[in-house]
């Protein structure tokens, strides 16, 4: 660059604060159509003319200017203020200077890259429940900022609301407040400046990041990359204590699928719809009572299936109404820790009154198939061998599935779903056993194994088992019976 253009610089930033005096830092950096760190450079520049400029990295910090230079005296009048902007228009005007094409971002003025192993790793929440930012900190936050720059070298950074918690609650030890990053929404800028500081100009981000934040990670200078297998391999491989924490979940959601069974095991039956405490038993009142089971032992499932018949033919049919007797009833509960956020995941299907030849064909059917998949998963072998192995036992029994080569005959009650999916931090996520799961299990991942059939016009029925693959096959975390009879749950 030029000196002319460099002047050209100047006389844009000063013109930027004489028409809309009081910008933050990064406000007019924005206006000047420069980086917040050019801008700095700028401001300098600045005083070494005679400006006396007050500038900090501060969110709220005002530039104090005095415009009148190194040997000004009396007051500026408004034609002088007009006169700077006229020559900063006609300097641009001659090409010294040039914005972008209209519509156009400014192009990031990046940092010289220091390239000192991997990219830094930049974490923002998009919630309470993100699994990436819960998994790297062990803190679940609305709002906020990690960066890991390296091996016991991170950060994470709160609002002052959150940042007593934090400290008790959190694994990082390097804890931070940002009152102006939480009050403004700048979390990623405030991301691009640290990572700039330590004269970096790339970080590695979630798949879960939001598109604003990785915008402004980019606008700022960074080069965000999106790794979409972030902790992928980690948070597949639980630990000893994470498994504790699934296998507590997964027994709060028997202790709650218990007590919706007991309700419907006590109802009565009036011309075909259940009814219990003088009205029919609906879908919301055992919604109820189970999330009051849930609530007792710190665990909550907002979004539960307690489906009847017909309706509970929809895999995820969540319920609503009366329950009807003689139909299958599909119980679905995936509890969500409050205090670790572990997840546990259990369905079971029971029939109030006469189970019908259909219903308890159907039920046989999808229990050998459960167990056919929870025996061919080992460490080593693909995801997909326990679908297979499910879809061939529905077949084999005179159903169908979704999947190439085991559609089954057609009319009859099929399966149009995976077997399963891995439970952690998320009630779904890696691995899959699924047609197309061709990566290896291996120790320490947890999965369910859910076979289930359905018919429009009739319902569904679903059984689901959590538990860990182990060097010795399957660990079941689950001990609940899966009788299609309620009396048996009591």
């Amino acid at each position: 660059m030029n000196r002319a253009e460099r002047l050209a610089r100047l006389l844009r930033v000063l013109a930027a604060i004489i028409v809309e005096p009081g910008l933050n830092p990064l406000e007019l950096a924005d206006r000047a159509g420069v980086s917040e760190r050019t801008l700095r450079r700028d401001l300098a520049q600045l005083r070494d003319l005679g400006y006396e400029v007050a500038y900090t990295s501060g969110y709220e910090v005002q530039e104090k200017l005095n415009l009148e230079g190194r040997g000004g005296r009396r007051p500026r009048g408004r034609g002088e203020d007009a006169l700077l902007q006229a020559v900063a228009q006609a300097v641009e005007t001659a090409g010294l200077w040039r914005d972008p094409e209209p519509g156009e971002p400014a192009a990031p003025r990046r940092a010289k890259a220091r390239r000192s192993g991997s990219a830094p790793i930049v974490l923002i929440p998009t919630g309470e429940d993100d699994a990436d930012f819960i998994y790297a900190t062990g803190f679940s936050v609305e709002a906020g900022l990690y960066v890991r720059y390296g091996e016991k070298d991170d950060v994470l950074i709160v609002s002052p609301l959150e940042v007593d918690r934090a400290r008790v609650q959190s694994r990082v030890p390097n804890i931070r407040e940002d009152h102006e990053a939480y009050l403004h929404e700048s979390w990623a800028r405030l991301a691009a400046r640290l990572i700039i500081e330590r004269g970096i100009a790339e970080a590695r981000v979630s798949p879960n990041l939001r598109a604003v934040h990785l915008e402004d990670l980019r606008a700022s200078g960074v080069e965000a990359q999106v790794v979409r297998d972030l902790f992928a391999a980690e948070r597949r491989r639980k630990t000893a204590d994470e498994a504790a924490a699934i296998q507590e979940a997964q027994s709060a959601a028997e202790s709650a699928v218990v007590e919706v069974v007991r309700a419907l095991a006590h109802a009565e039956i009036r011309d075909g719809i259940l009814w219990s405490n003088g009205g029919p038993l609906t879908s919301e009142h055992l919604y109820a009572r189970a999330q009051f089971s849930l609530g007792e032992k710190g665990f909550t499932c907002p979004s539960m299936i307690i489906a009847g018949s017909p309706g509970s033919a929809l895999p995820h049919y969540r319920g609503d109404g009366p329950i009807k007797a003689n139909a299958p009833v599909i119980i679905d509960i995936f509890p969500t820790s409050r205090r670790n956020h572990y997840n546990g995941d259990l369905t079971r299907t029971v029939v109030v009154g006469e189970i019908g030849e259909d219903v308890r064909l159907m039920h046989a059917a999808v229990v050998q198939a459960l167990d056919a998949g929870i025996e061919s998963i080992a460490p080593g072998v693909p995801g997909k061998e326990a679908h297979l192995s499910v879809c061939h036992v529905l077949v084999d029994r005179g159903f169908g599935t979704k999947t190439a080569g085991y559609e089954g005959p057609d009319g009859v009650a099929k399966m149009n779903h995976s077997t399963g999916h891995g439970v952690g931090l998320e009630v779904h996520e890696g691995p899959g056993l699924r047609a197309t799961a061709d990566d290896p299990l291996a120790e320490g991942d947890v999965v369910t194994v859910e076979p289930g059939l359905y018919l429009a016009g009739l319902g569904g029925v679903r059984v689901e088992d959590t538990g860990m693959v182990t060097r010795r096959g399957f660990k079941n975390f689950t001990t609940l019976t899966r009788s299609l009879d309620p009396r048996d749950y009591l």
